[in-house]
């Protein structure tokens, strides 16, 4: 993984916080400023050692993404999908998630970290209903369409994609 991009503004404007957050790949630290160097850098590694911490708290662990998986065949499939497997990957650079039906592995890119819930949901429902129907046919949609935010979640992932200026992408 490339090192982490981290771009410091300062405003006069702001007297006492210090806040931070993500814009696509880098990070966005706010400071005040009169604070000194050493005091800046002191802040910028507190702050990102903030966000890491609220995001790995927002990031389940593959064992909470299995459990689930398991959770959401049962609310919308009836119970007939039952992966082996979900985890979190890396390497998905074009994908949101994939799956292997014939072992029943589901791999969630970790671009989707911090996303709201619903939307991980869909991809995960997504990728569930691909070890039912491997194709995206009509019987597939249909499945798929049993999530209730289905569409809201395709149309985030639309959005997400064209603010990070990157083309549309699939699950």
């Amino acid at each position: 993984m490339p090192p982490e991009t981290v771009e410091v503004r300062r405003s006069s404007r702001r007297r006492r916080t210090v806040s931070a957050y993500r814009d696509g790949d880098k990070t966005i630290v706010l400071l005040p400023a009169w604070l000194s160097g050493e005091d800046a850098d002191e802040w910028v590694s507190r702050m990102l050692d903030r966000l890491a911490a609220k995001e790995s708290r927002r990031r389940p662990t593959d064992e909470i993404l299995l459990e689930r998986a398991k959770e959401l065949s049962a609310k919308y499939l009836n119970g007939r999908a039952m992966p082996d497997s979900v985890r979190w990957v890396d390497n998905q650079q074009h994908r949101w998630g994939s799956c292997t039906p014939e072992n029943g592995t589901i791999r969630i890119s970790t671009r989707l970290k911090g996303l709201p819930e619903w939307v991980i949901n869909y991809v995960i429902i997504h990728e569930l209903v691909h070890l039912l129907v491997p194709s995206h046919g009509a019987r597939f949609w249909a499945l798929v369409e049993q999530y209730p935010k289905a569409e809201r979640a395709r149309g985030f992932l639309e959005g997400f994609s064209a603010a990070a200026h990157t083309a549309p992408e699939e699950c």
